[in-house]
């Protein structure tokens, strides 16, 4: 098993990045809250990794933190809920905002997550809610990681331009246009749109 990756960022085009470890270009998927975090193409990068083996492909999934990987693998475990999910959940939502759906049983913010329906969200609430509490890290504090935190906004802009019919690579670039000052998830969306139209 590969455990992390620590190198230079060669390539990255949502929902994939290479890095060059000693000569080694490594592909990697990664949810869009790494990538958020990412430094720019030639910068030194560390990420935590989870190897998929199928029997047509070996694939690397790669991801900023310890939570963000412990809580990948949980959702993989979840019947119904493969790794494409889970990137998208990942993508969609912050490890704290995924921790205060599961505590308040919302399941109707999953359901928001692109690709999450109603009751793959409900077998989520279910199933992780004992699970949950063994993430390394941070416990998550009830009352914490509600919407409204840049991170979050940034991932919910993203899910809705998707949703619009905008390619993930084509809003990942509309939203590095966005001034950083903006914040948001309204403001973000609307400067990327007045982005794309110019």
């Amino acid at each position: 098993m590969i455990g992390f990756l620590r190198g230079r960022v060669a390539a990255k085009q949502p929902p994939q990045l290479v890095i060059d470890v000693a000569g080694v270009g490594y592909e990697v998927e990664a949810p869009m809250s790494t990538f958020y975090g990412l430094p720019s193409v030639g910068a030194e990068v560390r990420l935590h990794t989870h190897l998929v083996v199928r029997e047509d492909a070996h694939v690397l999934y790669g991801f900023g933190t310890e939570r963000e990987r412990s809580l990948f693998r949980e959702l993989i475990k979840v019947s119904g809920v493969g790794p494409r999910i889970a990137l998208a959940v990942l993508s969609g939502i912050t490890v704290d905002e995924f921790h205060r759906c599961v505590e308040t049983h919302d399941a109707a913010s999953l359901v928001r997550v692109p690709g999450i329906g109603r009751k793959t969200a409900e077998r989520l609430v279910i199933e992780l809610r004992d699970r949950l509490k063994g993430l390394p890290g941070e416990p998550f504090v009830p009352g914490t990681g509600v919407a409204g935190t840049s991170g979050t906004a940034q991932a919910e802009a993203f899910a809705a331009l998707v949703a619009l019919g905008y390619k993930p690579p084509e809003v990942t670039r509309l939203l590095q246009k966005v001034d950083p000052s903006v914040s948001g998830t309204e403001e973000l969306i609307r400067h990327a749109l007045r982005a794309a139209g110019s």
